[in-house]
């Protein structure tokens, strides 16, 4: 992801305050899960924490988070310390959260009378009320999430690469289908897991009533290639499928041909009898 804007476009949207007086910045970070998360049975250990459909929010002294129930965290401006106490009650309310996780930071500056832009990775805005801030925050929290479905469905589709090489070696596949349709449970059970994870990454209702979140999360989204992100992954889910599909109906084919072949031999076997009866 590079830059869509120069250096001196912060200068010229910032043209009319003096950024070292007037500008803050705001830091966001995210942790991604391999779990999904129950956000009404997290409530009781955040005290104080609002709660919706899509997301609880809290604060922790000085620093807000965003809990997601698509397996994430989101943090703005919260330090080591107080992102380590958010997470401990966390893992104290939801126990055997994994310890694979995937981490994502994102900066973001508020320039009075400023343009929203995003310069050099950083997302310039006039200001940041807690809805934008829940925007550029639930942003984050996505794309983590995201590189963690996509380390997922790599997985799966080198594991469903392996499982072609018999076929391509010597044109057919074991007998034994124990494995493979084990592995086609799985892989079934991943792919439903990340489209109905995936379909809760809606745009928020919030962003209908400001045109600067609009833009917000437009160009968030576009610095985060969520959208091409996401179709690559159905991409590749639709590959996994259809090489699975290949590949049982080749064991499928085999083991119809070998039970034509056991059914002959039987026949034969009782006109030879039914012969050497006769005899």
């Amino acid at each position: 992801m590079g830059p869509r804007a120069s250096a001196e476009s912060l200068s010229s949207a910032a043209a009319d305050s003096t950024p070292s007086a007037t500008s803050s910045t705001h830091q966001f970070s995210a942790v991604a899960f391999e779990e999904n998360l129950v956000l009404r049975d997290l409530l009781p250990a955040f005290p104080g924490a609002r709660s919706s459909p899509r997301e609880v929010r809290g604060s922790d002294g000085t620093a807000t988070f965003f809990l997601y129930p698509f397996g994430a965290i989101a943090f703005h401006n919260a330090t080591a310390a107080q992102r380590e106490s958010v997470l401990q009650r966390l893992n104290a309310a939801r126990p055997g959260l994994t310890t694979r996780v995937v981490r994502e930071s994102f900066t973001a500056r508020e320039v009075p009378g400023a343009q929203v832009d995003i310069v050099d990775g950083v997302l310039i805005a006039d200001r940041f009320t807690p809805e934008r801030v829940g925007v550029v925050a639930l942003i984050v929290a996505q794309s983590a999430a995201m590189e963690y479905y996509e380390r997922i469905v790599s997985e799966l589709f080198e594991r469903t690469s392996r499982l072609v090489e018999p076929l391509e070696k010597r044109g057919t596949v074991p007998l034994a289908t124990g494995k493979l349709h084990r592995f086609i449970g799985h892989a079934i059970a991943t792919r439903s897991e990340v489209i109905s994870v995936l379909t809760l990454l809606d745009k928020p209702d919030a962003t209908w009533d400001d045109a600067a979140m609009d833009r917000i999360y437009d160009d968030l989204r576009a610095e985060f290639d969520l959208a091409d992100r996401y179709a690559a992954l159905e991409q590749k889910l639709r590959s996994v499928q259809d090489t699975l599909e290949l590949v049982l109906d080749v064991a499928r084919d085999r083991r119809m041909m070998l039970l034509e072949v056991f059914i002959a031999a039987l026949i034969v076997v009782e006109l030879v009898l039914e012969i050497w009866r006769r005899a």
